[in-house]
């Protein structure tokens, strides 16, 4: 996704911008009708999704418990979802792309990344802004780029969501996502 640390861009300008391109690539499955290049496109959004939702985990998720009025329980909420956009990843991932059903799955995982990105933006951004002084927010996107870069690319629906897990053992799982990426040729951005 877009690499913004030099420009000193804010964690939600990052988040943002990764939700639009992660919708965009959605949008182009659908329009595809090669079932090689849908697979390509399915797979460069599913390593996106995955980087993205590690380095929300890791960073912007222990900002929000800390700061934010009802922040723990709206971290706990988007995890759920979060596993829920893994599970449909990792059936995407099952299913070949001329399927009917592979079609099927990606507006389900379309769905459901439209419902996560609507609360954050509508509700828990805003929130980081008005909580969070600016310059932090700003950090805050450093580290968000930051782990993007080593977070795993692929979905593992019995990895725990925790900042523990991604910090320690995370790491590790994404240098053999990006290993595997490699050696099969998967398309991850």
């Amino acid at each position: 996704m877009t690499d913004t640390h030099a420009s000193g861009t804010d964690v939600v300008d990052i988040l943002t911008a990764d939700h639009r391109e992660m919708l965009e690539l959605l949008g182009q499955i659908e329009g595809t009708a090669d079932a090689g290049r849908r697979r390509d496109l399915a797979d460069t959004v599913i390593a996106e999704v995955m980087r993205h939702a590690v380095a929300e985990e890791m960073h912007v998720y222990p900002a929000m418990a800390k700061h934010l009025p009802d922040g723990a329980e709206e971290v706990e909420h988007d995890k759920q979802e979060h596993d829920e956009l893994v599970q449909v990843m990792k059936q995407v991932e099952g299913v070949d792309a001329s399927e009917p059903a592979f079609l099927e799955l990606i507006r389900e995982m379309q769905s459901q990344l439209r419902h996560h990105i609507e609360d954050e933006e509508s509700d828990q951004f805003p929130k980081l802004r008005a909580h969070i002084p600016a310059g932090d927010l700003v950090e805050l996107g450093e580290k968000v780029e930051t782990a993007k870069k080593v977070a795993p690319t692929r979905p593992h629906p019995h990895a725990p969501h925790s900042e523990l897990f991604h910090k320690t053992i995370g790491p590790g799982v994404g240098m053999v996502d990006r290993l595997r990426d490699k050696l099969t040729g998967r398309s991850t951005g």
